[in-house]
This record gives structure tokens, sequence and C-alpha cells, in this order.
């Protein structure tokens, strides 16, 4: 419209090269610190750029795992570690689709991008997981909506290390700056509640040996 009256356009922002992203990202790095909540930065893989000591305490039982480590790629974490119910609490639901969720949207986004489609594969070669792609995400996006499928805003079970901690509801919070937005990152912080209830060990996932899936064991029926 101001364009058209006669008036000028915004210059357009310039993308800062790699040489100031990467200072932006250690500076950003330094105000992760500050933070006492779990947070990190991932890339648009959901490879974790940068996290706190908060982050790192809270997966500090998790097992070695040769590509899904929680300071590695949070997304192949949370659906093919077998530790990762050990700490996100109703794994399944609250975890699980969601990040498929998520894997769908970047795959349309970046469809060409060697290391999601590697997820993909890994998806596809569990029966169970692939059938919640394809036939259990739909169903249950409908039911939930496309906002509840979202990271910014959701409340989310933990399961605490901190024994004194036990079961701890968080809301994660997007706290994306345009700059990092610009530079395909995005910044989220696990907002921690006081306990929703006592710790019971019916509330913890049993291990699963090393090697064994850590997939979904359960996908919504689709509707007729």
């Amino acid at each position: 419209m101001a364009h058209q009256a006669g008036g000028k356009r915004p210059a357009p922002r310039p993308v800062p090269d790699a040489r100031e992203t990467q200072t932006y990202l250690q500076d950003y790095t330094v105000l992760l610190e500050a933070v006492p909540f779990p947070s990190l930065i991932v890339d648009h893989r959901w490879g974790v750029v940068s996290a706190n000591r908060a982050f790192e305490t809270l997966f500090r039982g998790t097992r070695p795992h040769p590509s899904a480590m929680p300071t590695d790629n949070f997304l192949r974490f949370v659906l093919f570690h077998p530790d990762a119910g050990d700490v996100l609490g109703e794994h399944e639901q609250g975890w699980c689709l969601p990040m498929l969720a998520h894997l769908r949207a970047a795959l349309e986004c970046y469809g060409h991008d060697h290391e999601l489609q590697a997820i993909r594969r890994d998806v596809a070669q569990d029966p169970i997981m692939e059938a919640a792609y394809r036939h259990g995400l739909p169903h249950w996006i409908r039911a939930v909506g496309e906002d509840a499928a979202g990271l910014d805003g959701a409340v989310r079970l933990l399961l605490h290390p901190d024994p004194s901690r036990g079961p701890t509801e968080c809301r994660i919070v997007d706290e994306t700056t345009r700059t990092l937005r610009e530079t395909g990152h995005r910044r989220l912080t696990m907002i921690t509640r006081d306990p929703r209830r006592p710790a019971a060990p019916a509330a913890r996932r049993v291990r699963r040996p090393r090697g064994a899936g850590a997939h979904l064991t359960v996908v919504p029926a689709p509707e007729d």
C-alpha cells in the first residue's frame, strides 16, 4: 500500500552470513546458561545446536546411543532412544506423536534434506511407527487440532532424574528470535512446574534392553 501511494517499501532485512550466525549462536548460548530451565536451540533437522546445563541435567541418565542422543538430535532422541520414555512422561501421546507431526512438517519444507530423509527411512523400518506416521498421525491431528500438535504453549510431563522432583509438568515455550528464525533455528524452553503428583514406579517406563526399539506400541485407530 505504501509503495502504491508513492512511499518506499522497507528494505529487506539482510540474511546474516555464516560467521555472523556462528557468533550470534555463541552469544546466545551465554543467554541459555542464564536460564534455570532446560533450554535448547535446534536447527530445521532438530539437530541440537546448543543446550544449557539444565537440559543436560535432565537427560544425564541417558545411555549412549549411536544416533539418538538428546544433545545431538532431539527428534531422533524422542522417536528412537530406548531411554526417552524414562524422562519424557506420557511418551507416546505427549512426545512421539507431536514429533512425528513436526517431522512431517519439516519434510514438507525441506523434502530434499538428507538427514530428514534418513529419519523418515528409520521411521519406515519400524512397522508400528510407520503405521502411526501414515494412519494414526492424521487421525490424531484431526482429533486434537493442528495447534495442539504444536509445541509452543504445550504442557508436557517430565520424569526428572532428581528423585525429590519426580513427575513434573512443564510448559514448552518457543522463544525463537527473528534472527534465529531467519537462520533456520528455533529455541525451546521447558518451564517446569511443581510436581503434578507424587513419584510412583508406575509412572516410569521400564527400560528396554539395548538394541530394542523405543517406538510406539499403540496407534490410534483411524476413523471409519
